[in-house]
């Protein structure tokens, strides 16, 4: 059975209690016609649905957390002890295989007798588990929302007992998302401390040379241990300004375009036929770069007298800035709509024209909202890793050239993590530090943005 069968059935139930108290308030209005009721029926209504919904979902997230634990502890403790005696990463092996046989993921042939037994015990057990936390959640849900339905009168001050509990919920998912945010930059910094350890702070931050192939035997050549991060930064700074070159321009002026020259008729088709760009699989845009734009360029540059590289910058920065064009268009384009128009008509009264309107007026309000466009547009570039390995390479060559090929953080941070290499290797542990390095770059960007939001944005009452 479906893990969402659960919920699905509990959504149901409250369904049917906001129903129910919603029905139960109407009646006892209408007995008490004198009477006057602190909260509507919908208030009392939702009350029951909450409180028919909260303890059930909170036996269930319990479930979810906690039963695998308890379940597969309970049949370790049936296995032999000459099993369990084994080193840590043996135990774990076993009780991956034991999963793995519960899920049916292991061919049915030399399967060990007693693994078998416990999966068997395993299921068995979380059946039974299941029938418990489905007994007990739809107890807690009936008996909490009986508990509230016949509570239901003129007194009850229905309507601040749901805002109440609307209240929290938003406290408790801004909790959520600080909280995740706070545990990634800690999950990195960690595994970054660790990669410090055995790599200077400063070789990192400072050295040219990006190679790192680490030796996995003692005589294993061809090898290399340089981790200077700053040909990958500036291999993705030059990819993503060229990008943000061809985007920004474009963007800002089809928005400016669309929301203060254009028709009624040209915006209808133009604006949803520019945000269709931002629906195409990066993967695509991959394809279009590898096969398109870069044999182009190199055909133009021979022409030229120029040597072109097969995957260059330009191409995927070219590619890149057509992907972002619909985040700074939609984003300022909604800006831009958002000023007030009678800030535009005090400015045609004082004689300016239109274009003098949108520079002097119009920009300069909807300031914040185009930095965040481009903001996010800059995010985007610099975190895109299909283009650039199809377009750019893979090459840490530190370059100002954007015809030759170059390489970002991202696509190094993905090559680092895949393949045979240990975790607790400089090579694996490298990743975290380019992801560490990568989030101070765009905080900084961030920090600066805010400071020329408030430094050059005019207020309006």
């Amino acid at each position: 059975m479906s893990s969402l069968f659960y919920p699905l059935i509990l959504l149901l139930l409250a369904s049917v209690a906001f129903g129910q108290g919603k029905r139960r308030a109407f009646a006892m209005a209408a007995r008490k016609s004198g009477g006057r009721f602190h909260s509507r029926p919908w208030y009392h209504g939702m009350l029951v649905a909450l409180w028919c919904l909260i303890p059930g979902l909170l036996v269930y997230i319990l479930w979810i957390c906690f039963a695998d634990t308890l379940i597969t502890r309970m049949v370790l403790h049936d296995l032999p002890r000459e099993m369990l005696a084994r080193s840590a990463g043996q135990k774990t092996l076993l009780i991956n295989d034991l999963h793995n046989l519960v899920a049916g993921h292991v061919a049915a042939r030399n399967i060990d007798p007693v693994l078998q037994r416990a999966a068997d015990h395993y299921r068995v057990l979380q059946n039974t588990g299941r029938l418990i936390m489905a007994v007990l959640m739809l107890a807690a849900a009936v008996l909490s929302a009986s508990l509230v339905y016949f509570r239901i009168g003129p007194d009850l001050r229905a309507r601040n007992k749901v805002e109440r509990i609307a209240r929290i919920s938003l406290l408790l998912s801004s909790t959520v998302a600080v909280l995740t945010t706070i545990g990634i930059v800690l999950s990195v910094l960690f595994e970054s401390i660790r990669f410090f350890r055995q790599i200077p702070v400063t070789d990192f931050l400072f050295g040219l040379k990006w190679s790192p192939q680490m030796a996995m035997r003692a005589d294993q050549v061809g090898s290399s241990g340089s981790f200077g991060a700053v040909p990958v930064l500036a291999g993705t700074f030059m990819i993503s300004g060229i990008a943000l070159a061809v985007a920004v321009p474009v963007g800002l002026m089809s928005a400016i375009y669309l929301s203060e020259y254009a028709g009624s008729r040209v915006r209808t088709w133009a604006k949803p036929a520019m945000e269709i760009l931002a629906g195409v699989p990066t993967v695509v845009y991959g394809f279009f770069a590898a096969l398109v734009v870069a044999p182009s360029i190199r055909d133009l540059g021979t022409m030229a007298g120029l040597e072109v590289s097969s995957e260059s910058a330009l191409a995927a920065g070219l590619v890149m800035g057509i992907m972002i064009i619909p985040f700074v268009s939609s984003l300022s384009d909604d800006v831009i709509n958002a000023v007030p128009q009678s800030l535009r008509d005090g400015s045609y009264g004082l004689g300016a024209t239109r274009s003098e309107t949108i520079v002097h007026v119009v920009l300069p309000a909807a300031l914040p909202g185009i930095v965040g466009g481009i903001l996010l547009a800059a995010s985007r570039a610099i975190g895109e890793t299909m283009i650039v390995v199809m377009a750019a390479g893979l090459s840490a060559r530190l370059t100002a050239n954007p015809l030759e090929a170059v390489t970002t953080v991202t696509v190094q941070i993905v090559t680092l993590l895949v393949g045979d290499q240990e975790f607790d290797s400089p090579k694996t542990l490298a990743a975290f530090a380019l992801g560490l390095l990568l989030f101070v770059v765009t905080l900084i960007l961030n920090v600066v943005a805010l400071h020329v939001v408030r430094r050059y944005r005019e207020e309006y009452e």
